[in-house]
């Protein structure tokens, strides 16, 4: 284990990617993986249903 890492995403319709990751982050759930010795990398992604453009953002967990 720790050779690849764990991923956690969160898809918006119409608002932008950083909230996705914030809402992540409120949701505290990033601590279901907390034991993985690996990288945690934190995927917001945000799709504008008229304009049909997405955004994608990622952000690294930074253990203590």
């Amino acid at each position: 284990a720790g050779n690849y890492p764990a991923l956690l995403v969160e898809l918006k319709w119409n608002q932008n990617a950083m909230t996705a990751i914030e809402q992540i982050k409120e949701k505290k759930y990033p601590i279901s993986v907390e034991a993985y010795t690996g990288e945690i990398l934190l995927v917001g992604i945000s799709y504008d249903k008229k304009s049909k453009v997405h955004q994608c953002m990622i952000e690294e967990i930074v253990k203590d």
